[in-house]
């Protein structure tokens, strides 16, 4: 697998600026200008790529399948329903991702969505998508998979419901399909996710599990798990979006509004930037305190030429801009080549070692 790899013109790699995807997912309930109204959103959040959901429902589920708990507490739509009727209201046709995603490029965002069925892979390869979400329903789907890295290009894969072993799995069957890069985001199947149950934690085992980039795909209703997610090195972060959180539809309460996550953008921003390098160093914005700050070797005293010096002819005082206090500890085997006046700070020029 590679450790960095390019989505569009965004490079993606742990540690660095996140790239942030805006799950529009089925939040336009079937209706293409509602799709684009979220692409709107998306841009005005500052997300760098927006995503759907691609499928056709009859390959799928089945049409007595019954919709999640989930689903009927936050649907907003008959609870005996079946999921398959559900879906039914919430797809796209093949003309409108096409619209879509010609939409997207005139708005400048990244257009990507999660197919569910190998015509949905088709159809976004067909389009030109410029990578591949595959959805935690479908991260042990291997002859889905299968095909997905058949396309060639990146993927990135949610890991809900599964645990290390079977993503380990996942990864061994992806490699063996030649497919290289694969980004894998930490996931909790659950809607809204209760912060307790985000394991945030996982991340960094990914990191040191996974030789590829590791993100975070959010599905909580606060602030903070973007900001921590960020902090422990996710390169991809996502989060759901929505126009109101009271529409029907079965993703909106777990959803974020365009402000919402617009302010969850600035604070990954703000999170990046604060994190700063991992090499210490004097910074540009410190060099001027460090001199005025910092303190240098004086002389508590007259110090005659050719005196030989001791601890007790000096103090540490401010600025720094003589001998470091650290030479302190070395001073007896030094003496003075001219006389140094009282409150002096020393300098090397004025000593040399017996």
């Amino acid at each position: 697998m590679l450790k960095k790899f390019k989505v569009g013109n965004r490079s993606i790699e742990n540690y660095s600026n996140p790239f942030v995807i805006a799950e529009a997912g089925v939040n336009h309930n079937g209706k293409i200008q509602l799709a684009k109204k979220l692409v709107d959103a998306a841009v005005y959040a500052g997300a760098d790529a927006v995503k759907f959901q691609t499928f056709n429902t009859e390959d799928i589920v089945t049409k007595k399948s019954p919709k999640s708990t989930y689903h009927k507490i936050t649907g907003g739509s008959d609870k005996k329903q079946s999921w398959y009727s559900l879906l039914k209201t919430q797809e796209l046709t093949i003309e409108e991702h096409f619209e879509l995603f010609n939409y997207c490029n005139r708005k400048k965002i990244t257009f990507l969505s999660t197919p569910y069925d190998f015509k949905s892979v088709d159809l976004l390869n067909k389009i030109g998508i410029k990578a591949f979400k595959i959805a935690s329903t479908d991260n042990n789907n291997f002859p889905l998979l299968k095909y997905v890295a058949s396309k060639k290009k990146p993927l990135i894969l949610s890991t809900g419901m599964s645990n290390l072993s079977e993503i380990l799995e996942t990864v061994r069957v992806l490699k063996t399909y030649n497919q290289k890069k694969i980004s894998i985001l930490q996931c909790t199947s659950s809607y809204p996710c209760n912060v307790k149950d985000l394991n945030l934690s996982v991340i960094q085992t990914f990191i040191k599990t996974f030789d590829c980039p590791i993100g975070f795909s959010d599905h909580s209703n606060e602030l903070m798990p973007a900001i921590i997610s960020t902090s422990l090195g996710s390169s991809i972060y996502e989060k759901h979006l929505t126009l109101d959180k009271k529409m029907k539809g079965p993703d909106h309460r777990a959803s974020s509004t365009p402000n919402e996550l617009k302010e969850i953008i600035k604070e990954i921003r703000s999170t990046f930037i604060m994190l700063g390098s991992k090499e210490k160093k004097v910074l540009k914005c410190e060099k001027e305190n460090r001199k005025k700050l910092k303190k240098s070797l004086v002389a508590n005293t007259f110090i005659r030429q050719g005196a030989k010096l001791n601890k007790k002819l000096f103090g540490i005082k401010r600025p720094a801009n003589g001998l470091d206090p650290s030479f302190y500890e070395k001073i007896n085997k030094f003496k003075s080549i001219k006389d140094i006046k009282k409150d002096t700070i020393i300098t090397i020029k004025m000593i040399k070692n017996v």
